[in-house]
C-alpha cells in the first residue's frame, strides 16, 4: 500500500471555515484513474484534486480534478486550491510572481500575490465569448427569473472553458433572498449544455463591490458556495459590455452566505484577461492509505 500526503482545504474564506472546502492527493503518479474516482467518492467533496508530475516542460505540476461522480477538465476553487498545495508542499515554486499549472483544460498561468498567510493566488479565466443575449435568448429564463432580472446588464449566455447563464439582479438583497426553482434551473442546464445559472447584484458593502450565487445544476450540484469558474465568467461578461465601468479592472465578490458559507473572492482585470481567485487555508494536513483494487 502507498501513504500518500493529503491536505484538506478551505479555498476562498472570508472567515475559517467559509470558503469551499477542496481534498488535494500530493505525489499522486502511481494513482490510476479508477482509484482517483473511488477515492474523490469516497471523500463526498465537491471536488478532489491529484496533483502530479507535469507533461508539459513550462508547468510547475500537472492536476488532474474529480467530483464524486466524474472527472472534470477545469473548475476555479480545485485549480487554486491545488496551486496553494503545491506551493506549501513545495513540489513547486513561483518564478517572478508566476506559476503555471497544466490540467486537462490546458496550462494556466496563476498569478502569486503576497507571501504565506497574506498569499492571494489567482489564476487567468479561460478565454471567454457571449453566445445568446437577452431575457428572450431561452423561452425557459423569462419564467425561472420572474422579472428580477432588473440590473444594468440583461441576461447571458456565456462560454469560456465551461457554459453558464448569467444574470444581474437589481439590488443585492434580491439575490440574498431569492428561492429559485432548482429543477427549472436543471431543466435549463439540460437543454442549453451548460453548467447552470449563477446571478449577481452589484453592492454598495464595504467589503465587497459583487454578490454572487451560482447553481451548477447541470453537474448535480444544487448550489456553490465559491465558484472561480462562474465568477470568472460573469466577470468576462462585465469587462465585454462595460470596459470603462466601475468595475472594469476589478472587483471583490462576496459568495455562499445563503449556505452558511462566507466566501471572498478576488477578480482583477488586465487588458482583456479575467484573473480569479483568492485566499487558501489548509485545515487538514496528513497521509491517505488508499489501497489500489
Amino acid at each position: 500500500m502507498y501513504v500518500t500526503r493529503y491536505l484538506q482545504l478551505d479555498v476562498f474564506p472570508a472567515r475559517l471555515g467559509g470558503g469551499n472546502p477542496l481534498g488535494v492527493v500530493v505525489d499522486a503518479d502511481h494513482w490510476d484513474s479508477d482509484r482517483m474516482q473511488a477515492f474523490a467518492r469516497w471523500t463526498g467533496l465537491v471536488e478532489t484534486t491529484f496533483l502530479l508530475t507535469p507533461r508539459q516542460p513550462s508547468a510547475a505540476y500537472r492536476v488532474r480534478i474529480f467530483t464524486p461522480q466524474r472527472e472534470i477538465p477545469f473548475a476555479g476553487h480545485p485549480t487554486i486550491g491545488s496551486a496553494h498545495a503545491a506551493l506549501d508542499t513545495g513540489l513547486a515554486h513561483a518564478v517572478d510572481g508566476m506559476l503555471v499549472q497544466e490540467c486537462e483544460a490546458g496550462l494556466l498561468p496563476i498569478r502569486v500575490e503576497g507571501r504565506a498567510e497574506a498569499r492571494d493566488l489567482l489564476v487567468r479565466a479561460p478565454a471567454a465569448r457571449i453566445l445568446r443575449e437577452g431575457i428572450d435568448a431561452d423561452p425557459r429564463l423569462a419564467a425561472l427569473l420572474d422579472g428580477r432580472a432588473d440590473g444594468t446588464l440583461p441576461p447571458a449566455f456565456v462560454e469560456g472553458g465551461r457554459r453558464w447563464w448569467v444574470a444581474e439582479f437589481g439590488s443585492e438583497r434580491q439575490v440574498r433572498d431569492w428561492q429559485p426553482d432548482h429543477a427549472a434551473i436543471g431543466d435549463l442546464a439540460r437543454r442549453s449544455d451548460s453548467l447552470g445559472l449563477c446571478i449577481f447584484a452589484r453592492s454598495a458593502d464595504t467589503g465587497h463591490d459583487l454578490v454572487v450565487r451560482a447553481f451548477p445544476a447541470g453537474v448535480g450540484i444544487v448550489e456553490d458556495p465559491a465558484s472561480g469558474a462562474a465568477n470568472g465568467l460573469i466577470a468576462a461578461y462585465i469587462a465585454e459590455r462595460e470596459p470603462h465601468g466601475a468595475l472594469a479592472t476589478g472587483y471583490r465578490v462576496s459568495q455562499g452566505r445563503e449556505m452558511g458559507h462566507d466566501a471572498r473572492i478576488l477578480v482583477r482585470i488586465d487588458a482583456g484577461a479575467v484573473w480569479v481567485g483568492g485566499h487558501t487555508r489548509t485545515i487538514v494536513d496528513g497521509q491517505v492509505h488508499w489501497a489500489a483494487r
